[in-house]
């Protein structure tokens, strides 16, 4: 089937790049003589038929931005038949011929489920602050969010030596640690807490403790927030060291902000290639970063779980502790 009419949409959490996905999807879509239809609001929007006619200057001077102007959001009613069949119907009521999704696991995973139930070209792109797509080195907003976390460990830095405080800090990371474990070993952080790995809170304040007595004075503690409670973790070191201990919960500071160079420039090429394997003929892939070349993926690749060094990175940080 010739591809003449695309439905763009972002889903599930924000991430910053995404615009440069959206404007990258128009723009090299119009130079192949091909219509988009943006649908604001995830796939909400595609079954409640929220939609746009996306042209040249609807993506004009969005690079820079972070989040994304379609807006986006978690949809439980696409989950079930009944919204996908209402999905179903929006999108051949406005003649569309594939599908361009923006997002993370639970976006693709939306879309897997869909294009299982129904006949329709679809690509998705990863766009994760958490970087946990199987078979994809990069997402688009990881180094945006790494950065951002980085610079905010880089400035309590400061604080914690001057005040010779220890502190614990809290990144994104329910499912995966990647997040913690890049911004713990890149800010010279003494400990990490993930969810793939155990931690014994009694060793970390015996730790501190030998710190302590040695002349160390300040500490930071890096936490995925799928791992612990930064409160519970800094009230239980206090308890058992006695010493002064600050929680900073970084949260969805991580989510915003201006995308680094490397989000916008992975947003350019995963828009355009997720153009170019739709004029192909091809469909069901995940586009994203491997060994430094723009890939796509099957789907049920894509949405295995990751296997991530984390044994080496954590071994890492205590060694240079």
């Amino acid at each position: 089937m010739k591809i003449k009419r695309i439905g763009l949409l972002t889903a599930g959490g924000d991430a910053p790049g995404m615009n440069s996905a959206i404007r990258s999807v128009v723009r090299y879509a119009l130079y192949h003589k091909l219509e988009v239809i943006g649908f604001y609001r995830g796939y909400w929007g595609l079954i409640n038929e929220e939609l746009t006619v996306l042209d040249h200057r609807a993506v004009s001077g969005i690079i820079n931005l972070g989040g994304t102007i379609l807006k986006t959001m978690r949809c439980q009613e696409f989950k079930t038949r009944k919204g996908q069949e209402r999905a179903y119907h929006i999108i051949k009521k406005n003649a569309l011929d594939a599908l361009i999704v923006i997002g993370g696991d639970g976006t693709i995973r939306g879309a897997y489920e869909f294009t299982k139930r129904f006949s329709l070209p679809c690509v998705c792109i990863a766009a994760s602050v958490d970087n946990d797509i199987n078979g994809i080195d990069q997402t688009i907003g990881y180094d945006t969010a790494v950065n951002t976390a980085l610079s905010a460990i880089d400035n309590i830095r400061d604080t914690a030596t001057s005040m010779e405080r220890i502190f614990v800090v809290e990144v994104m990371g329910r499912d995966s640690g990647f997040i913690a474990l890049q911004v713990a070993l890149a800010g010279g952080c003494e400990n990490v807490i993930i969810p793939e790995k155990k931690f014994d809170l009694d060793i970390i304040c015996h730790n501190i403790v030998e710190g302590n007595l040695r002349g160390k004075l300040s500490w930071i503690i890096v936490v995925a927030e799928g791992a612990a409670s930064a409160r519970e973790v800094a009230d239980a070191i206090t308890e058992k060291t006695s010493l002064e201990t600050r929680v900073v919960v970084l949260g969805h500071i991580q989510r915003g902000g201006r995308p680094t160079a490397t989000s916008r420039f992975l947003g350019t090429l995963f828009g355009k290639y997720a153009v170019e394997i739709l004029l192909n003929g091809q469909s069901n892939k995940v586009v994203g970063m491997s060994l430094g070349k723009v890939v796509a993926v099957d789907f049920e690749t894509a949405l295995k779980k990751k296997e991530i060094p984390v044994d080496e990175i954590y071994h890492l940080i205590n060694i240079l502790t």
